[in-house]
């Protein structure tokens, strides 16, 4: 009947999914009927995106002008199109790696520090070197008040503080500008170029993006020379909202947080920042804890005020004079310089949100709906006072969905990523 007919492409692999639960082995669990599914659908099938809308970044474009591109283009990352290889190349000759925006402002604060220590590999007179020369290499203390500061190696006004200056002096080196994005694949939180083939299965698409911790997943053709789509965690989680209402989702959905074990991580462990804290600190915290965002917590030390996501870290980049009034950035600075920015530019961003919150109780479904339609990667688990006492991502969310049968991946990882502890490879 048309009334049945599917809404939207996402709806139709939702529609292809029922098909085969109905007709799954009966004596098989919900959970082996949605692998099974899962299995037998190939990731050809995923809606594709317009050739037009995958961005590559050619090798040697510079850090500067990649970050623009990835602005502009509002993407967390790209694949690194090897410029050096000839026009026939297949796509294993073509591509040499994913540059993520997080990836590129991390290295140039790590390069900086390390440089200032004296520890990097850079000649004294480098633009590295120089760079941290002038800004200080920078550290985080607790003072008698319990107050976390950033110092520096520095005297200089210009090297304490760690705001528009800091960033100012950053975005405008000549070791920013003429830095090639190809010069430093495969260095500091570089990604791999692990592409999926069109016949790979929606079942290893979906333990990549979860238990394997991959964000985004170019598809290629064997012996192809371009991308045919890019799937990432964002576009999964959109296509579980379209398939609000059938039944194979809902008998998932429909799951209470705590049935399914979420939030993964116990309150105590929850990574956050206080809102007086230096906002470097919510990304060194990132970087050191393997998180992709942390709740920005009120002086109380229970309520989030705001969340700052590892993707954040390009207005600290793109946008660096919105600090100059700043001698320090704390958390509190940086999401209310960037809030107003933001709304001068007239640009939507979950920045601009209240924290979106949500309760053990609540369904999985919800929690989809939430995440979807406001186009964040996490929400917070608050108790009944409001308080925060968890985190939910994309990635949690997919990891409920499926599960990885042993030895299901075979040699598939060999010399591209490290495995998780538990795999079961």
């Amino acid at each position: 009947m048309e009334t049945d007919s599917p809404r939207s492409p996402e709806a139709e692999i939702g529609h292809r999914v029922e098909d085969l639960w109905e007709v799954a082995q009966p004596q098989l669990s919900p959970s082996e009927k949605l692998n099974s599914c899962f299995e037998d659908i190939p990731v050809a099938a995923f809606p594709r995106n317009h050739p037009s809308q995958v961005i590559e970044i050619p090798s040697d474009a510079s850090l500067s002008d990649t970050v623009e591109t990835l602005s502009k283009n509002k993407i967390l990352s790209a694949p690194i199109r090897n410029v050096d290889a000839p026009e026939d190349a297949t796509w294993i000759d073509k591509y040499i790696g994913i540059v993520e925006f997080a990836g590129i402002a991390m290295w140039l604060l790590h390069q900086s520090d390390a440089s200032g220590n004296g520890t990097a590999g850079s000649a004294v007179g480098s633009p590295v070197a120089n760079l941290a020369s002038r800004l200080g290499s920078f550290t985080f203390r607790r003072t008698s008040s319990g107050r976390v500061e950033t110092t520096t190696d520095s005297e200089s006004d210009e090297a304490a503080s760690v705001g528009g200056s800091f960033f100012e002096t950053l975005t405008s080196s000549e070791f920013y500008k003429n830095t090639k994005v190809g010069d430093i694949s495969g260095s500091f939180r570089w990604a791999p170029f692990l592409a999926l083939q069109t016949s790979d299965t929606f079942l290893t698409m979906l333990l990549l993006l979860s238990k394997y911790r991959m964000k985004s997943l170019p598809v290629v053709d064997m012996g192809g020379n371009q991308i045919e789509n890019i799937i990432t965690q964002s576009c999964v989680v959109h296509m579980l909202a379209e398939c609000v209402g059938l039944p194979w989702f809902e008998s998932w959905g429909t799951k209470k947080l705590s049935e399914l074990g979420l939030p993964l991580m116990k309150p105590y462990k929850l990574v956050k920042v206080n809102e007086d804290q230096p906002v470097l600190k919510a990304f060194q915290l990132m970087r050191e804890k393997g998180v992709g965002g942390v709740p920005v917590i009120d002086t109380n030390g229970t309520k989030a005020i705001g969340n700052i996501s590892i993707r954040d870290v390009q207005y600290l980049l793109s946008a660096p004079k919105i600090y100059k009034q700043y001698r320090t950035i704390s958390a509190k600075d940086f999401l209310t310089a960037v809030r107003h920015h933001l709304q001068e530019q007239h640009e939507a961003s979950p920045l601009l949100h209240d924290v979106i919150t949500c309760k053990r109780d609540d369904v999985i479904k919800e929690i989809i709906l939430k995440l979807d339609s406001t186009k964040i990667h996490r929400i917070y688990v608050v108790d009944d006072k409001g308080d925060t006492e968890g985190v939910i991502t994309l990635r949690d969310i997919i990891s409920k969905l499926v599960h990885e049968p042993r030895h299901y991946f075979g040699d598939f990882f060999d010399g591209v990523v490290p495995l998780p502890t538990n795999s079961t490879v």
